[in-house]
């Protein structure tokens, strides 16, 4: 039978060479997600309720900004650690996520910081400018961006274009070639011939800046891996990029 008529249908075709490893953004993300945050005990560095040191570090000092409207869109949000932080920064929030457990979490520490953000169960990249209040002065990934495959870049290009506004941040944190515990290395012709994702897939500085040149840099260096009783979470085989459209 054939399946292909449209781009959708490459794009899908392709997101099943990955076999189980598509799971992780193709219809069966979610339960994929729910069951990695199911269990709130789990010794996963990114629990904690501690926002990105990058994020915070901008913030501070005020290489991102709030526009006339403040909108932030947090992708990928998970338990809301990055959403809790730009809501306290005075920032009108969009959380989206494909998990219901991660989102349930994510309420719950709004509600205990005191703070209001939108919350969106959904794939980002179906999302439509009706899904969403948009343009947004900053668009911030932590994590999201390096577990597409290669073909899935090109919606994501497009989704920064259709809802970051003139003069806004797109921020991200992405594993990095060349560090320890990051994600692997291969080429992009070879995670296909692979047919597995290896848990995420590892940038070059050169990488980044050839993918987002669209955009102006920033800053774009590793993550830096605060004291444990720090407030703020990074680790070094993290690249913490920021970028701002024209």
């Amino acid at each position: 039978m054939r399946s292909v008529r449209t781009a959708d249908d490459v794009l899908r075709l392709m997101d099943g060479l990955f076999g189980s490893a598509a799971d992780r953004w193709t219809d069966g993300a979610a339960d994929w997600w729910d069951r990695f945050y199911s269990d709130r005990t789990r010794d996963v560095p990114f629990f904690a309720s501690r926002p990105d040191e990058s994020l915070a570090s901008w913030l501070d000092r005020g290489l991102v900004t709030r526009g006339p409207r403040g909108r932030a869109l947090d992708l990928g949000c998970g338990p809301g650690r990055n959403t809790v932080h730009l809501a306290r920064h005075g920032f009108a929030v969009d959380a989206v996520d494909l998990s219901p457990t991660a989102l349930r979490w994510a309420r719950e520490r709004a509600e205990e910081a005191g703070v209001e953000a939108a919350f969106h169960r959904a794939d980002a990249f179906a999302l439509t400018e009706s899904d969403l209040d948009g343009p947004y002065d900053l668009i911030y990934d932590s994590g999201c961006f390096h577990h597409l495959p290669p073909h899935r870049r090109v919606g994501y290009l497009a989704f920064l274009d259709r809802f970051l506004a003139p003069g806004g941040a797109f921020g991200l944190s992405c594993f990095a070639t060349g560090a320890e515990n990051s994600g692997t290395e291969l080429s992009d012709l070879d995670l296909y011939r692979d047919a597995r994702a290896h848990g995420g897939v590892a940038y070059g500085d050169d990488d980044l800046r050839w993918i987002f040149s669209e955009l102006t840099e920033v800053e774009l260096r590793r993550m830096r891996r605060p004291d444990p009783d720090a407030e703020t979470f990074g680790e070094a085989f993290l690249w913490a990029g920021l970028f701002r459209r024209p």
